[in-house]
């Protein structure tokens, strides 16, 4: 008997979300009314949990938008993206401690190693930071007091009054190509995210982070972040897939790449190569799909295809030791619908079990 795996939506909280992609309708730019209907859309589609992702120059700001949602979200988690260079770590563990508790201990975070707004760090002493301040972070919510003597933070705080439902720091999603962030999730993730890539790509990294998470004495959950097409039929999916690139500028896809805070990391490049290797369709290789990251910097691929071959893509991520899923597609609701429908019914899924839990 297969364990479950996680499968978890994106709501478009990064001004991500369109019908045609390059475009900037006003009716799929980042709102509370347009994301939180993204968010009931895969609450009712029956969806583990959502990614609320964070930018800083774009769309709205994913804590205050989870504050104001919890209370409305019944059994779906919330994955809340935070932006480490951005915010002050107690203040942080005091507002994740809050959103657990309104949402009865449905919340998971997504950490980003970010740089300050309007200020650039070398990769080096910004992953050291980021490491530092997970350790504050899940010191604090565990219930545990904070000494720490580092190169970014100097501090000692007394455990907060207010703590998670489960009295511990709720699972951290981590993602990076990079040695320097490879060695971060390693050392302080639960679960490692990766971008899609080609199948022996994709083996090397898992391999390759299981062997740096067991130097540490450690192990890792891993996940898999990718887009999604899924149709009655693989030919009205690759339709679709012409469809939302219709109206692509090559040089708004290009300025539209150039604007995100990643546009040179690693796994934006590593997406880049993708492209240049696939077909003349953007395919790279059997249902993945290349094409969308001419449109946005980032995760840049998608499974594309029927109900069968959609299922059957995320069953051989599976069967390589992926046991997170978070998707997306465009737009972001009608693509939840979709693959709720199609897909999801065919899937032994439910939220990640916490292997501290365990």
């Amino acid at each position: 008997m297969t364990t479950p795996v996680e499968i978890s939506w994106f709501s478009a909280l990064c001004d991500d979300d369109a019908e045609f992609l390059g475009t900037q309708d006003p009716a799929f730019l980042s709102s509370f009314e347009h994301c939180k209907t993204i968010v009931d859309a895969a609450e009712a589609g029956g969806f583990d949990n959502i990614l609320l992702p964070s930018g800083y120059s774009l769309g709205i700001d994913p804590v205050a938008f989870a504050s104001a949602v919890a209370p409305t979200v019944k059994t779906m988690r919330l994955l809340l993206a935070v932006r480490c260079g951005e915010m002050w770590p107690p203040q942080l563990a005091r507002q994740i401690a809050t959103l657990d508790q309104m949402l009865g201990g449905r919340l998971t975070v997504n950490i980003i190693s970010s740089d300050m707004p309007g200020q650039a760090m070398e990769s080096a002493p910004r992953y050291q930071r980021t490491l530092e301040a997970m350790d504050i972070i899940r010191t604090l919510l565990d219930g545990k007091p904070v000494d720490i003597d580092g190169e970014h933070y100097q501090m000692q705080l007394d455990p907060m009054r207010v703590g998670t439902v489960s009295g511990k720091c709720p699972p951290f999603y981590f993602g990076g190509m990079s040695p320097a962030a490879r060695e971060v999730a390693a050392k302080a993730a639960d679960v490692f995210l990766m971008w899609p890539d080609t199948k022996d790509k994709v083996q090397a990294l898992v391999d390759d982070m299981k062997k740096r998470a067991a130097a540490h004495g450690r192990t890792l959950t891993f996940g898999y972040r990718v887009h999604v097409i899924v149709r009655e039929t693989e030919e009205e999916a690759r339709a679709h897939a012409r469809h939302i690139m219709s109206k692509l500028d090559a040089a708004e896809g290009e300025k539209l790449r150039a604007r995100a805070l990643d546009a040179a990391s690693e796994g934006v490049r590593r997406q880049a190569m993708m492209r240049d290797a696939a077909d003349d369709d953007g395919f790279v290789e059997d249902n993945l799909w290349t094409g969308i990251g001419r449109a946005r910097s980032g995760c840049g691929a998608a499974i594309v295809g029927n109900p069968d071959q959609v299922a059957a893509k995320l069953e051989m991520y599976r069967e390589m030791g992926f046991s997170a899923f978070i998707l997306s597609g465009y737009p972001h609701a009608q693509e939840a619908d979709y693959f709720s429908r199609l897909v999801l019914p065919r899937i032994d899924h439910a939220p990640l079990t916490d292997a501290r839990d365990t």
